[in-house]
């Protein structure tokens, strides 16, 4: 588990970095592709700014020994956690890999 905070702290320095010097990348897909990427990307969006406290939390009262508070806020934190990393892979590839901008 310190591996993968580690390595998803390391990510999301990364991310921050590259977007502040790069900025944003429109989505060039039309239709029903758009709708999709928007909706996975706002949801995507949202609750990987709310994870990032949860993880501290949740990686925090382990790191204490805390296993009885750990496990109450790990049980939201693991499937949010996944779910933002899913999309995170989905997101990239509809924008670099799907729907190429031309």
């Amino acid at each position: 588990m310190i591996g993968a905070f580690v390595t998803s702290t390391l990510f999301l320095i990364s991310y921050l970095v590259y977007h502040y010097h790069h900025g944003a990348t429109r989505f060039p897909g039309q239709g029903i592709a758009r709708f999709l990427y928007f909706a996975i990307l706002s949801t995507h969006t949202i609750l990987a700014a709310a994870i990032v406290p949860l993880i501290f939390i949740t990686f925090f009262r382990a790191f204490k020994r805390r296993f009885d508070r750990h496990r109450k806020i790990a049980r939201w934190t693991l499937p949010l956690w996944l779910y933002v990393s899913v999309t995170g892979v989905i997101v990239y590839l509809m924008l670099y890999h799907l729907f190429p901008a031309g």
